[in-house]
């Protein structure tokens, strides 16, 4: 075979969501029995099942006619090790993107969609068609590519984390999270449900909510009064519309110089505060914090909860924007 080159195409891959409940109920045939029982219809969960493979096929003939492919299902990417040379191929949806840039050092990742008639994702520009142009032009240095500014959570034992979304600092179930925060000169104790940091890229998503979330509350309490009277005359006029929160503007650039901070339901007591809730992280003013959980305390990033970092009591972690970019090609 004349391949264009001998450096290595990784084709990262997800289970769909047939495969996730074949794993769980062991046959297609217990798993429709399932399905089927809690009144969905089966027929999208095996269409969804064909198209992605049939696209699998197709992307995996392809590359193969350019260079040395290999496969890697998302669940191994946390041990896989990626090749300085390797060019990057996600099939499936926009959490996939964000799921493999995390591991990389700069290496080129290609989004492509599987099934554009079901996914829409801003993070997949290109159809599996694409690929026979796309990655020779890739390797050639001739596509444009986009620059991703990622988080990284360092551990005062060694360990570290990166983020292409968002970090998550706080109890790993719904308890509530016992730590220091220190961010430039000001400092205090918190508890609270957690702390979310976020980059350009997540900015329109969790980050987006939390902003979305805070206004839509600030500005629906209002004064005790005020409220009151509102729920009056809604009850005496059931046709009355409330009026529309305020508009969020919360997205900001991919490779920005920043990521900001906040922290998730707050409660402040004699011994902790709520004044240092939301703020920059850049370089010159990394985000410190100093867990004093005993247990089930994490960080996680991207929504991967399986892959995370332990932080109970004694562990200082710094947040910071990582040492390396993400890199999309176009």
């Amino acid at each position: 075979m004349n391949r264009l080159t001998e450096n290595k195409i990784v084709l990262v891959t997800r289970a769909t969501r047939l495969a996730e409940l074949v794993i769980r109920f062991n046959t297609v045939s217990q798993a429709r029995f399932y399905v089927e029982h809690q009144g969905a219809d089966f027929s999208d969960y095996l269409k969804e099942d064909t198209t992605y493979h049939h696209a699998l096929i197709e992307a995996q003939s392809i590359l193969a006619g350019i260079g040395r492919v290999q496969i890697v299902d998302r669940g191994f990417l946390p041990n896989f090790v990626f090749g300085p040379d390797d060019t990057i191929v996600t099939l499936g949806q926009d959490g996939l993107v964000a799921n493999t840039l995390k591991y990389l050092s700069s290496q080129p990742v290609v989004g492509v969609n599987p099934d554009p008639a079901r996914w829409d994702g801003k993070l997949l520009p290109f159809k599996v068609e694409d690929l026979s142009k796309v990655i020779p032009e890739v390797m050639a240095h001739g596509r444009a590519t986009r620059s991703v500014t990622m988080a990284k959570a360092a551990l005062n034992n060694g360990q570290t984390i990166y983020a292409v979304n968002d970090l998550f600092i706080g109890p790993k179930t719904h308890t509530s999270a016992r730590y220091i925060i220190r961010s430039g000169e000001l400092s205090e104790a918190q508890s609270s449900s957690g702390v979310i940091v976020s980059t350009g890229m997540g900015s329109t998503g969790w980050f987006k909510s939390l902003l979305t979330g805070a206004a839509a509350i600030t500005h629906s309490a209002g004064a005790t009064q005020q409220n009151a009277e509102r729920l009056a005359s809604k009850a005496s006029n059931p046709g009355t519309r409330t009026k529309p929160g305020p508009h969020i503007q919360s997205e900001f650039a991919w490779d920005a110089n920043y990521l900001f901070y906040t922290v998730r339901e707050p409660f402040p007591t004699q011994t902790t505060g709520a004044s240092l809730v939301f703020g920059r992280i850049t370089d010159q003013t990394p985000l410190l914090l100093n867990s004093q959980m005993a247990e089930h305390g994490v960080i996680f990033s991207d929504g991967i909860e399986n892959d995370f970092l332990e932080f109970n009591s004694g562990a200082q972690a710094v947040i910071s924007i990582a040492d390396r970019q993400g890199v999309l090609v176009q």
